[in-house]
C-alpha cells in the first residue's frame, strides 16, 4: 500500500538529514573505543577534540557515509518491509497469537535488514572510521579523504580490506536490529496495554453521558509519542547488549595490521578488563536512543507520506 518511489526518494532525505544531526556522538563514541590511555570522561574527550581539532572533526569521514545511506537505507528499508510481511502472513496462518506474530515479524525483518544493508555499510563503516580517528595519534597512513582512504585500502589489502569485519559486523548489527524491532513492537504493545485504562474510562464516561460509548481511538499525536518512547526503549536496550561486539568490530576495522577477533578481544582486556569493550557506551546509548526516537518516527511519518492515494483519500 505504499507508493515505493516516494517511500525510497522522502526515506533518502529524511535519513540522510537524522544522520547529520547524530554523526557527532558517532565520532566521539568511536573515538572512545580506540583511544588509549581512556579520557576521563566522555564529556572531556569532546571537550578535547573541539579544542584542538576543531568542530569540523566531528564531521570527519560524513561525506562517505552520507553516499552510503541511499543504497543502504534503500537496501535495508526494501528487506525490512518485504521480509515483516511475509513473517507475519505465514506467523497469522500458523495461527500465533497477535503479540507472538508481531514480535517474531519484527526480528525477523530486523535480522533480514541488518545483513542486507552491511553489504553496503561495512566499506562505508571502514572508510568513515578511518577518517573519524585522525587525530587519535594512531600509528598508521594518513588520509586526506574517503577516496584517499579508499584507495589505500583497495592498493594494501584489496576488496578484502574494505570487509574487514564484515563477520563482527553481522554478528553486530543483526542480533541488535532483531531485538530492537522486537522490542519495540512489545514496548508499543506493553506502553498501550497500560493506556488501554485511559481510553476505556474515556469510553465509558462517554457512554455514560449518552454519546453511545462507541470505541475512542487516540489520535496521531499520543501515537507518535508512544511510538517514539518505544524506539528509545528499544534502542537503549540494544545498545548496551551489543555494545562489546562494537568496541571489537570498530578495532577490528580501524586498526592497523591484522586484526583477529581474538587479538582484539586480548588487547582489550589488557587495556582495561570488561570495562574496555564498554569505552564509549555513554555517546553510543544516547545515540542510539534519539536515533531510534528519530528514526521510527520518521519512518512511521514517511509511511503516512508514502500512503498510496485512492479517490483523493489515503488508503
Amino acid at each position: 500500500m505504499l507508493d515505493k518511489s516516494r517511500f525510497f526518494l522522502l526515506g533518502a532525505v529524511l535519513f540522510s538529514a537524522v544522520s547529520a544531526a547524530l554523526y557527532p556522538a558517532v565520532v566521539l563514541k568511536t573515538r572512545l573505543q580506540v583511544s588509549h590511555p581512556l579520557p576521563p570522561s566522555a564529556c572531556a574527550a569532546a571537550a578535547f577534540i573541539l579544542r584542538h581539532e576543531g568542530l569540523h572533526a566531528f564531521y570527519r569521514g560524513f561525506a562517505t557515509s552520507l553516499a552510503g545511506t541511499i543504497p543502504a537505507r534503500a537496501l535495508y528499508m526494501a528487506a525490512l518491509e518485504v521480509t515483516k510481511s511475509a513473517v507475519g502472513s505465514a506467523a497469522f496462518s500458523l495461527g500465533l497469537p497477535e503479540p507472538a506474530a508481531s514480535a517474531a515479524a519484527g526480528a525477523a525483518a530486523g535480522l533480514s535488514a541488518a545483513v542486507a544493508a552491511q553489504v553496503v555499510w561495512t566499506p562505508v563503516d571502514v572508510i568513515s572510521q578511518r577518517l573519524m580517528v585522525q587525530g587519535c595519534h594512531l600509528q598508521g597512513p594518513k588520509y586526506l579523504g574517503g577516496l584517499d582512504v579508499f584507495r589505500k585500502i583497495l592498493s594494501c589489502d584489496g576488496i578484502r580490506g574494505l570487509y574487514r569485519g564484515f563477520g563482527m559486523s553481522i554478528l553486530t548489527y543483526a542480533p541488535s536490529n532483531a531485538m530492537w524491532w522486537a522490542s519495540y513492537y512489545l514496548s508499543q504493545r506493553i506502553i498501550w496495554g497500560g493506556l488501554g485504562y485511559y481510553y476505556f474510562s474515556r469510553q465509558e464516561e462517554k457512554g455514560s453521558n449518552g454519546g453511545g460509548g462507541e470505541m475512542i481511538r487516540p489520535g496521531y499525536g499520543p501515537v507518535v509519542v508512544v511510538q517514539g518512547v518505544s524506539a528509545a526503549m528499544a534502542g537503549g536496550a540494544a545498545a548496551v547488549v551489543t555494545m562489546p561486539l562494537d568496541t571489537i568490530k570498530t578495532r577490528m576495522q580501524v586498526m592497523e595490521g591484522r586484526m583477529t577477533i581474538g587479538r582484539t578481544v586480548r588487547t582489550l582486556m589488557r587495556e582495561g578488563g570488561w570495562g574496555a569493550c564498554y569505552r564509549g557506551l555513554g555517546p553510543r546509548w544516547a545515540s542510539m536512543s534519539v536515533s531510534a526516537t528519530t528514526m521510527i518516527t520518521t519512518y512511521e511519518f514517511l509511511k503516512r507520506l508514502s500512503a498510496k492515494r485512492q479517490d483523493g483519500l489515503a488508503t
